[in-house]
């Protein structure tokens, strides 16, 4: 089988339009962009994104790549001269999407530790105009350290030192300062990494003229993104997939159909980031609090409110909790008759039925299995950051109920029920299936349920405001209606607590 090689590129086999090729233009663009991090995420969303702008005629540039980590195959993407495959695959509309693309945007990758005089000539560069990184969200954090390092030890510090050595390039010129755009999942990331690249600067001893530059010549950008990519498949997918590809490829990653990568900056940032008027799914915009918003509460919120109630139903993943006609009804009517109205922001109808029909197809994915039990670890946490202020003001705009909220918040309950092992790790049973329980609070839970009835726990819970912030059971009915969703979840089980409830609705709807 033939390998992913720059010879094949230009030469690519097959001509059925299976695999979307880049032309040997493509490969002789210019090094624009200096990226901190190779792994799936990064390849699969910012860099498929500018690959995609590029065979357009737009931005036009490449992606010089610092690998930081001893982790994976350093030799990868030498030997495949940065090209990798990404195979999309998803729904789109409710239609299936399978897309293979050869994205050529990174031109070659740097090792930090042998190769970081290397990286600080790249940042002299005139072409140079953006910082992407994705280094995880501990990677965002003050170390106290000479940045004089070859190389510092923390991307904080590592990016310093390419600033600096930016900044004494071209003698402090403000029209030669960087946007950069972290990609680490924190709320503020771009915030963040600017204050702690300041605070460094000034442990440092750099000077006020460079902390004047720093300040004014830069963008440090706040972003989200929001793109499911495994990475490598199963060994069996793999082989399957390079038989159907016709070559090998070492670099080869799935991602999921939908694409979110949000960039909150103004017209010199979208000037500079000139790929999002092209790259489906990338947004430069002055405020994304919306995007966040959206995806917490209507994608992560509807998440944490089905696990349990799809588990305690018998089903292992989404994709097969999906498939049930009764639990797909009630994700939909939670998303859109409970969670939409409880966001804290204006969401126009149109905005919210759309991002909701996305979030629908992307839990329908037939090509991910995504196990709830995954999304049910510390799910305590999750339903305060997620969902408490969604049922607070819910119940200030609309002083009722939420009832798909309050059967989701009883099924988690009894999802809870365990015998604790730790004081963070318990052990639960339903449908004669034992389970962990990962959770900081699963002790707590133990002791609850092994002393009090549903009402009495649900009480204790709900007013425990150590757990949520605010007390809870101060909402009127919503204790009430979590014990009854709890008794006849106990008592008929999930699949006929869940059809009673579709049917009450509907009723209710009409």
């Amino acid at each position: 089988m033939n390998s992913l090689t720059r010879e094949l590129v230009l030469s690519p086999p097959g001509t059925d339009g299976a695999v979307a090729w880049p032309t040997p233009a493509l490969l002789a663009l210019p090094e624009k962009v200096l990226q901190f991090g190779t792994g799936v995420l990064l390849r699969g969303l910012p860099d498929l994104m500018i690959d995609q702008a590029n065979r357009q005629g737009v931005f036009n540039g490449r992606i010089v790549a610092v690998k930081s980590t001893d982790g994976g195959d350093p030799g990868a993407f030498a030997r495949q001269d940065g090209l990798y495959t990404v195979c999309v695959r998803g729904l789109r509309g409710g239609r299936p999407v399978e897309e293979n693309v050869v994205c050529a945007s990174i031109s070659r990758v740097l090792a930090a530790k042998s190769e970081w005089g290397e990286v600080l000539r790249f940042a002299a560069s005139p072409a140079l105009q953006v910082v992407i990184s994705n280094t995880t969200e501990v990677g965002i954090q003050l170390v106290d350290e000479d940045v004089r390092l070859q190389p510092p030890r923390s991307f904080p510090g590592k990016l310093l030192a390419v600033l600096y050595a930016r900044f004494r390039a071209f003698n402090g010129d403000a029209g030669r300062g960087l946007v950069i755009v972290p990609t680490e999942l924190l709320p503020d990331n771009g915030r963040q990494l600017g204050a702690v690249v300041r605070e460094l600067a000034r442990r440092n001893n750099l000077g006020s003229d460079f902390l004047a530059w720093l300040e004014s010549a830069n963008d440090f950008c706040n972003t989200l993104v929001d793109r499911i990519v495994p990475g490598r498949p199963e060994p069996a997918a793999y082989a399957g997939l390079q038989a159907a590809l016709g070559y090998a490829d070492e670099l080869l990653i799935m991602a999921e159909a939908y694409a979110l990568w949000a960039i909150e900056g103004g017209e010199r940032v979208r000037r500079v980031l000139s790929f999002h008027a092209v790259a489906p799914g990338v947004v430069v915009q002055p405020g994304i609090t919306l995007f966040r918003e959206l995806k917490l509460r209507l994608l992560n919120g509807a998440h944490t409110l089905s696990f349990a109630l799809a588990h305690l139903a018998g089903h292992a993943t989404v994709r097969a909790a999906m498939a049930d006609e009764d639990l797909a009804r009630f994700v939909h009517r939670l998303m859109l008759a409970d969670l939409l109205p409880g966001i804290p922001y204006a969401v126009d109808e149109e905005t919210g039925q759309r991002f909701g029909q996305q979030v629908l197809d992307r839990f329908r994915n037939p090509y991910l299995a995504h196990r709830w039990l995954a999304i049910a670890v510390q799910a305590t946490a999750k339903m305060r950051l997620r969902n408490v202020p969604t049922l607070q003001h819910y119940y200030q705009r609309h002083a009722a109920v939420p009832h798909g909220m309050a059967l989701g918040f009883a099924a988690y309950l009894l999802f809870m029920r365990n015998t604790a092992a730790a004081p963070d790790v318990g052990q639960g049973e339903a449908n004669g299936q034992f389970y962990a329980v990962q959770d900081e609070h699963a002790g707590y839970f133990a002791d609850l349920w092994g002393r009090l009835s549903p009402a009495g726990l649900t009480a204790a819970v709900l007013r425990d405001a150590a757990l949520w912030g605010p007390d809870l059971s101060c909402l009127p009915g919503f204790a009430s209606a979590v014990t009854e969703y709890s008794v006849q979840l106990m008592e008929e089980g999930a699949p006929a607590t869940l059809a009673a409830f579709l049917a009450k609705e509907d009723v209710v709807g009409q």
